[in-house]
């Protein structure tokens, strides 16, 4: 390849990004060289003597001295390309002194050069020609294999290097403290976790030689997911305190590891470990040579006195020692790395300086009984202690020192069974010596920095005292320590505005947590953390000391700076912050730090001249590059450190590389001048737009651009501009805002609204300014990365700009609009003197003789002017595009969104002013109530434009339009109209020749005349706007244009109100839909009194479904509606629980109970549970009702009036009892019937309940009767006057008592449940049964259906897939009129079934209803055998009125008993005798027209427990001698019984048949058999227990005689017919032989039931036959 050095201005070719040059030094006459190659370059990393380089494409070259290469590269100066890297895409890459190290895009790490102290990572090799992956296994994961973690960036330093992953932590390998890591041995061969950071979310790592920087996030509410450690790993200290102050916590997280920081022996005062000490323990040890020979093994001096230790050999350069007071620590797992030269070490030979392992492990093990024997003398472990200059051994480590030293006088001999239950020998093994050593300086040095070191700790020694003073704890970091992980992630900032009014008088200015809604998502973080670790002798650690630090440490003294970006020279360390200033630490030998401060311990600004803002830092070996804005766009870099002479440049390199540390005051005399401050470098201008600078030993390098069309710039100019803003509102909120709120007396001043408007603003500003610094270091990064219109966030999130700057306004406006800025005036002269002229230079505003209060005005609306330059520097980006691009357009767009804002902006703003003038003018005293921050003027009547008809002569009617309401103000009084609630329309002028509007709103409606058409207009459309903008929310945020497009606000809107006027709403407030001026629509309605309305309106009352809820005071408990509504009141089908536990459930009528209901009164375990279901009349029980009376065990069913029992009824009790006849104010009052469970029979007169008074018969069971006068109460002795009878007394024949016949004292069916079937009437839309239109009930079926579909699908899970289907396919209206085929009625039958099977639909509504009512009747108490007959006659009258409303809906059905004509087919089939090959029929018959046909199928299912309980009940008796004898018959085996029956011997089968168990042949009936004649027909007979409806029975019956009759032909192989002789027999063996429990019970029921069309058929007959098979059962005498 070839490379060219030139001049940098040359004009050559090398394209025209990533340009790199190259130089040393500050002086003049310095020309910077050009580095060509063959692609830009993206990134430079500098070494010592060395250069890695990132080129586009991913491709890495390396220059300068290689060492480490196997063949000698001809050319240093010429860039090699790193092949072993080839094909791998590296993204990022790294130098440190003397090794590199990239990364490649999928966060692999590739490393290579010196790794004598394991800074490669790679164990074995002292050096890595080539690049070599190394992997970060993360041992903490349970996976297997490990997974290796992906890495983000890399910093090397001169032993160590730091790797940052993408999960944003640290990780470290190498040698020395820097590494942080809780190492026994080093070198740290294999990548390490840096623990103390782990939860933490880290930026940005930097390595000087022998110190480590990590730049952090705040803790904030952001990090709520990252693993929280709450106890420091080390030290098992809490790594976060709480102190409760009143009402607020501080949360301090500034625990300190002991770790790291030594106390003396005499008073504990914090000491450093001094870099230079020669650390002589015994005089008899040599000073070791530095690294000269690899091989030579050092003295070693013989180990016989325990009290002269062996100093290890000086480890790495700030001269570690190995001795942790007085204990030379051995790791058992690696003694190799006690060997004193690095090679030995890093090749892993065994030469140990010490003779071998085992005398070395002999030698600790008799030092430490020696310790423990000589902690019993005075000075305890301190009589072993070597003492140098005064300090311990210099070795900063384990906790051991502070516990030994402070204790050990004290504790005496407990202190090393302290030792051994701490085990604390893991502490100690923290400290191995690891690299080359180099020797001090001369001895009077050592003195000299060692008493330098004394004092600057003494001063600041209480300054690093581990927990901190907790209150300045809490004034600077009131932000950092906000929330601790996840306290806050759940809260949006949004939140986070609202309820931070603040309580106290401190305003935090910089946004707490994430303020703007995404900015930790997009932006980078401003609130950011410096921690440092390492060696600290030159105070490059920033904590005020030259101490040590084994872990990472937060350098307090920078939090709340912003620091945006960290670099770390060999010794001193620099942090750059989004106000674009520089602080710098550590030594200043060169001036390196860009003050006089020398050398510092803590940050210090550096000093430039003002409006120089410095945007890149980087830092080498001693000197500092940054790159900063100057006046013109083109960037300025600045030089501040050592001189480089050309001369001696090469040769000196050799020498001061290794002696940095030691003579570092001789050096400067050679090395010639250095900079008091930061030079700028004259060259700069020439070399284009630098993007970049890096420095590293004693080079610089720049990368810059060439401004291709314009590009370039124009980012530079937008990145200046928005730095420059930044420094700007820093300065207005450090010099203005933050002075004025801290002034005790500003919240009295202002008054408590102004002032919280003011603490708004200042959030605002605060807010914006935040952004800003975001946007800032944003743009800055992008600028030193990829320089592409796509990294520009606010492209992709204009949104977030443009609402910052229209909240900021708003407060702004806000505050203007209060007076505000008056307010101010008085505070800001007191602060700022009579002479404005900070704020006027601060408020750039070059007018004259402008009051304090405009300055204050023209300042706060300042940042509104940034906008602009957003627009006009996007515009001037975009022409450097072609048109049609991406890019032109997405820059395109923003700008014309920034440009619309400007707009938006400045109407805000001319919309403040027009505001703040009208209320100089407006009558004082109604200012007050009307002036609010956020309403604005938008037109006013003061010109008499506007006046109300109708008014009085001298009445004064001012009209007012705000954003938010309409304003009629008169003499003392005003009325505010909300506009969201505000309708206007014009009147038409043709009728009255006057120009008059029409404004409506919910309790007024005003007609107002206008002067002239103009003024109408004017008015109308100004109303219309405000509405509309009221309405969509946005107060006056919205552009003009659009309010153009459409001229009126909705007629309909969601709007909230509050009544006023007296009536049934008044301070009633109503949140929901409304349509003029009118509550419609969905809403809730709630009173001052708790009662709540949510549901539907129309024309402003209560109307649709709705639910309702009202306290009842005394109670203490809600009563709860829930159902329809209408006009106001409760009206239709709805459920009432009352407070006092009874809940309603049925219809309403104009708020009251009305129509069928059923009110269940407390719980089955309180004092009175009972249930009444039947018909209610203006809130009272009236009708017929049933009332089951649960404690009484007694359940009436009869009629009412006025809640009492009144008319005829019947009551059953539990104990058995049954009466029917008369009642008369609740009470058993005429004649009636009364049974009890024997049959005794009373049938007279009553006058109370179960109180006998009057003439009457009694019958006994047997049929004696007494006939007479009664008086008294049942069950408990009666008077009796009267006759006794003994009717049967000479008759034979003692069954003829005559049951006598109930039913005719009840009520009777027809009468029973009206209101039920009103109900389904009324749905269909008919006055009265049968009156009304069919159309117009399908029309209501089909509206009902739809309606209740949309109720569903809103509550999906309400419904099953097919129940859906079912509504679907009703939805569609059958086709109801024209003539009935066998086709329309099958459609008919089918309908019907699924009408009945949803309560959605009326019929089906009905069908559940009845279904209720009748399980309440005959269920429980109800279920007495003496209501059979009854129960029977209400079905029947089920069906007549079901069936008046199915031939309502389809009006051509005949009625009942009618015919259908049939096709031909049909009757030929009928005239067939049912052969036995036919299709068993169906046995609907469906030609004749029968309710019971039609209607039993869909409702006798539902019916049937409670109907045949009571038919089992009432045949007890015959069922059980039915029974008993079908038991004793089928003892008998098959052929007795077919004997015994006298069944013919032909129908006797021979065969068993082949279904059962048995032998292949044919086989006689053996004698034994049982249960294997007819088996199929008994198996048929038995399914009539499954069955529900008579003609199902039916079925059953006919299908068995088949069985049977196919059975027999079988035998008898011909055709026959039986005669009813041969059947009879036949069927009754059948019969018995199914053993069917309650036949007697089914055979009743199929004859009270089955269709009467049916009576003289085929299945009449058979019916008869199975009947007649009963009664001989019960009569079969077995002989």
């Amino acid at each position: 390849m070839e490379t060219q050095s030139k001049s940098s201005w040359d004009d050559g070719s090398g394209g025209e990004r990533g340009l790199l040059h190259s130089w040393k030094g500050y002086s003049y006459s310095i020309t910077p060289e050009r580095l060509l190659l063959p692609r830009p370059v993206l990134q430079v990393a500098l070494g010592s003597q060395h250069g890695v380089l990132l080129v586009e494409g991913g491709q890495v070259y390396s220059f300068g001295e290689l060492p480490w290469k196997q063949s000698q590269v001809p050319e240093p100066a010429k860039p090699t390309l790193e092949s072993a890297l080839s094909g791998q895409r590296v993204v990022t890459v790294a130098a440190g002194s003397f090794h590199s190290g990239a990364v490649t895009e999928d966060g692999g790490i590739h490393m290579w050069g010196e790794n004598s102290a394991g800074q490669c990572g790679l164990s074995g090799l002292s050096t890595v020609p080539n690049p070599t992956p190394v992997a970060l296994q993360d041992l903490d994961t349970v996976t297997v294999p490990l997974q290796t973690v992906p890495v983000l960036e890399l910093a090397c330093g001169e032993k160590h290097t730091l790797a940052l992953s993408v999960q944003r932590e640290v990780w470290a390998w190498g040698s020395g403290c820097q590494l942080g890591l809780n190492a026994a041995v080093f070198p740290v061969w294999k990548p390490q976790k840096v623990e103390h950071l782990a939860g933490r979310y880290v930026l940005q790592v930097a390595c000087g030689a022998s110190h480590s920087l990590a730049l952090v996030r705040c803790l904030g509410s952001h990090d709520g997911h990252r693993p929280h450690v709450d106890k420091c790993g080390r030290c098992n200290e809490l790594l976060y305190t709480m102190t409760d102050k009143e009402d607020h916590v501080i949360i301090s997280d500034s625990h300190y590891c002991p770790l790291g920081v030594e106390l003396t022996e005499d008073d504990g005062k914090l000491e450093a470990p001094n870099p230079t000490t020669g650390l002589k323990t015994s005089p008899s040890e040599p000073v070791l040579p530095s690294y000269t020979s690899k091989s030579e093994s050092p003295a070693v001096p013989t180990v016989a006195d325990p009290t002269s230790v062996p100093s290890q050999p000086h480890a790495s350069e700030e001269g570690e020692a190995s001795l942790v007071n007085g204990m030379l620590q051995v790791s058992d797992s690696d003694t190799s790395a006690l060997s004193g030269a690095e090679s030995d070490a890093v090749a892993g030979a065994k030469s140990s300086p010490y003779p071998d392992e085992q005398a070395v492990k002999d030698y600790l093990k008799k030092l430490s009984d020696n310790t423990q024997t000589n902690t019993q003398a005075s000075g305890g472990l301190n009589a072993l202690l070597p003492s140098t200059g005064g300090l311990m051994s210099s070795t900063p480590t384990s906790a051991l020192n502070n516990l030994v030293a402070s204790c050990a006088s004290a504790v005496g001999g407990r202190v090393a069974s302290t030792y051994e239950a701490l085990s604390l020998k893991k502490m100690m093994n923290f400290y191995l010596p690891s690299g080359a050593s180099r020797s001090g300086g001369s001895p009077g040095v050592v003195d000299n920095s060692a008493e330098r070191v004394r004092q600057e700790d003494s001063m600041q020694g209480k300054k690093s005292s581990s927990t901190g003073d907790i209150r300045e704890e809490e004034a600077e970091g009131l932000r950092r320590r906000l929330s601790l992980p996840g306290l806050l992630s759940q809260v949006s900032p949004r939140l986070l505005r609202k309820a931070g009014r603040p309580k106290m008088r401190a305003v935090a200015l910089t946004p707490l947590g994430g303020a703007i809604p995404e900015d930790h998502e997009v932006l980078p973080t401003l609130q950011t953390e410096v921690w440092s670790w390492g060696h600290g002798e030159h105070g490059q650690l920033g904590h005020g000391d030259n101490l040590a630090r084994l872990q990472p440490l937060c350098i307090k003294s920078l939090n709340n700076k912003e620091v945006v970006r960290v670099a770390a020279g060999a010794h001193h360390s620099l942090a750059l912050t989004a106000q674009s200033q520089v602080f710098s630490w550590g030594s200043n030998s060169s001036g390196q730090l860009g003050h006089m401060e020398s050398p510092s311990t803590v940050p210090r600004l550096a000093k430039l001249s003002e409006g120089i803002r410095v945007w890149d830092v980087s830092a080498g070996e001693r000197h500092t590059l940054l790159l900063a804005d100057g006046d013109c766009i083109q960037p300025i870099i600045y030089y501040s450190g050592q001189q480089v002479k050309e001369g001696e440049e090469e040769g000196g390199n050799e020498k001061e590389l290794h002696q940095q540390g030691g003579g570092e005051e001789e050096e400067e005399e050679q090395a010639g001048g250095y900079t008091q401050q930061p030079v700028l470098l004259p060259f700069c201008m020439n070399l284009g737009y630098v993007s970049s600078v890096f420095a590293g030993g004693r080079r610089c390098v720049a990368l810059s651009d060439r401004n291709v069309m314009g590009f370039i710039a124009s980012l530079h100019e937008l990145a200046s501009a928005e730095r420059r803003f930044y420094c700007k509102l820093c300065n207005i909120k450090s010099q203005i805002l933050r002075p004025l709120l801290e002034l005790e007396s500003l919240s009295s001043a202002l008054g408590q609204v102004i002032f919280g408007l003011l603490q708004t603003l200042a959030n605002m500003f605060g807010r914006l300014c935040h952004l800003t610094g975001q946007h800032a270091t944003s743009l800055t990064a992008s600028l030193r990365r990829c320089r592409e219109v796509k990294s520009l966030l606010i492209l992709e999130h204009t949104s977030i700009f443009l609402d910052c700057y229209n909240d900021y306004c708003s407060a702004v406006g806000n505050f203007q609009v209060m007076g505000g800025f008056q307010a101010l005036t008085k505070p800001s002269i007191d602060l700022f003197g009579k002479g404005p002229e900070l704020l006027q230079k601060l408020s750039e505003c070059g007018e004259e003789n402008l009051t304090t209060a405009d300055l204050l005005v023209v300042l706060f609306y300042l940042p509104a002017r940034h906008l602009h330059e957003y627009s006009r520097l996007l515009l001037k980006l975009a022409t450097c595009f072609e048109v049609c691009s991406t890019e032109y357009q997405k820059l395109q767009d923003s700008c014309s969104k920034f440009e619309a804002s400007v707009l938006q902006l400045k109407r805000k703003r001319k919309e403040a002013d027009y505001t703040v003038h009208f209320w100089k003018i407006f009558p004082g005293k109604m200012t007050d109530s009307l002036r609010k921050p956020y309403r604005r003027l938008i037109c006013e009547s003061s010109n008499k434009g506007l006046t109300l008809q109708n008014a009085g002569r001298f009445s004064v009617n001012w009209f007012i339009l705000f954003n938010d309401v309409l304003v009629h103000a008169q003499f003392s009084t005003h009325h505010i109209f909300p506009l969201a609630t505000l309708w206007v329309e014009p009147i038409p002028e043709e009728d009255t020749g006057l120009y008059g509007l029409k404004v409506i709103t919910p309790e007024e409606t005003l007609t107002l005349l206008a002067s002239s058409p103009m003024e109408k207009i004017k008015w109308l459309r100004s109303i219309n706007q405000a509405v509309d903008q009221a309405l969509s929310g946005k107060g006056q945020d919205v552009a003009s244009g659009s309010s153009v497009q459409k001229l009126e606000p909705p007629i309909s809107r969601t709007a909230s109100y509050t009544f006023y006027k007296e009536g049934r709403l008044k301070d009633a407030t109503y949140e929901g839909r409304w349509l003029s001026g009118k509550p419609n629509g969905r809403g809730v309605l709630k009173w001052c009194d708790g009662r709540i309305y949510t549901g539907a309106f129309k024309n402003g009352l209560e109307d649709g479904f709705g639910e309702f809820v009202a306290p009842n005071k005394t109670l203490n408990k809600n009563d709860h509606y829930q159902g329809y509504w209408k006009d106001g009141k409760m009206h239709g089908l709805g459920t009432y629980r009352y407070a006092s536990g009874e809940v309603y459930d049925g219809s309403f009528q104009e708020g009251v109970r009305h129509g069928h209901g059923m009110l269940r009164s407390g719980k089955l375990n309180t004092s009175s549970p009972s249930v009444f279901i039947g018909q209610w009349l203006q809130d009272k029980k009236t009708g017929y009702g049933v009332f089951d009376d649960i404690t009484k065990g007694e359940k009436y069913m009869g009629m009412w009036q006025d809640h009492q029992r009144q008319g005829t009824g019947v009551v059953v009790t539990q104990f058995g009892l049954y009466y029917e006849g008369a009642f008369k104010d609740n009470k058993m009052m005429g004649t009636g019937v009364l049974l009890s469970e024997d049959d005794t029979t009373y049938e007279g007169e009553f006058s109370d309940d179960w109180t006998l008074s009057g003439k009457g018969v009694l019958t006994m069971p047997n049929g004696d009767y007494l006939e007479g006068s009664f008086n008294g109460e049942w069950g408990s002795g009666l008077k009796v006057t009267g006759s006794y009878f003994k009717p049967h007394l000479f008759d034979t024949d003692k069954d003829k008592t005559q049951a006598m016949k109930l039913g005719h004292l009840c009520v009777c069916a027809e009468d029973k449940w009206p209101a039920v079937f009103e109900e389904c009437w009324s749905q269909l839309g008919c006055e009265a049964p049968g009156r009304g239109e069919p159309e117009k009930a399908w029309e209501n079926i089909a509206v009902a259906l739809t309606i209740s579909r949309r109720h569903i699908l809103d509550s999906p899970d309400v419904l099953s897939r097919s129940h859906n289907k079912t509504l679907e396919s009703l939805e569609v209206i059958p086709q109801h009129v024209g003539p009935i085929t066998m086709d329309r009625y099958n459609a008919i039958r089918l309908y019907l079934i699924k009408a009945c099977d949803t309560p959605l639909h009326p019929l089906g509504q009905l069908l559940e209803s009845l279904v209720a009512v009748y399980r309440m009747t005959y269920v429980g108490v109800g279920a007495n055998r003496r209501l059979l007959h009854q129960a029977v006659s209400e079905i029947k009258s089920y069906l007549n009125r079901i069936f008046l409303i199915v031939r309502f809906l389809f009006p051509d059905l005949p009625e009942e008993g009618g015919l259908i004509p049939e096709p031909t087919t049909d009757l030929q089939e009928k005239n067939e005798p049912n052969s036995t090959d036919a299709l068993p029929e169906s046995p609907k018959p469906a030609r004749v027209v029968s309710s019971s046909a039609l209607l039993l199928p869909v409702l006798l299912p539902r019916l049937y427990p409670p109907l045949f309980t009571l038919y089992a009940l009432d045949k007890e008796r015959e069922d059980d001698v039915y029974w008993e004898c079908v038991l004793r018959l089928n003892k008998q085996p098959d052929l007795a019984l077919l004997a015994f029956l006298g069944v013919q011997q032909k129908f006797w089968p021979v065969s068993i048949p082949a279904s059962l168990p048995a032998p292949g042949e044919k086989q006689l009936v053996i004698s034994s058999t049982k249960d294997a004649c007819f088996a199929s027909a008994v198996e048929t007979l038995q399914q009539i227990s499954t069955t529900f409806t008579p003609s199902d029975k039916l079925q059953v019956i006919q299908l068995t005689f088949e069985e049977i009759t196919q059975e027999v032909q079988a035998l008898l192989k011909q055709d026959f017919l039986w005669s009813m002789d041969d059947l009879f027999p036949v069927f009754l063996y059948v019969v018995l032989r199914a053993r069917i429990r309650n036949l007697g019970s089914e055979v009743s029921l199929i004859e009270d039931l089955m269709d009467p069309c049916v009576q003289h058929g085929e299945h009449g007959i058979m019916f008869t036959t199975l009947k007649a098979c009963y009664y001989q059962i019960q009569h079969e005498k077995v002989t």
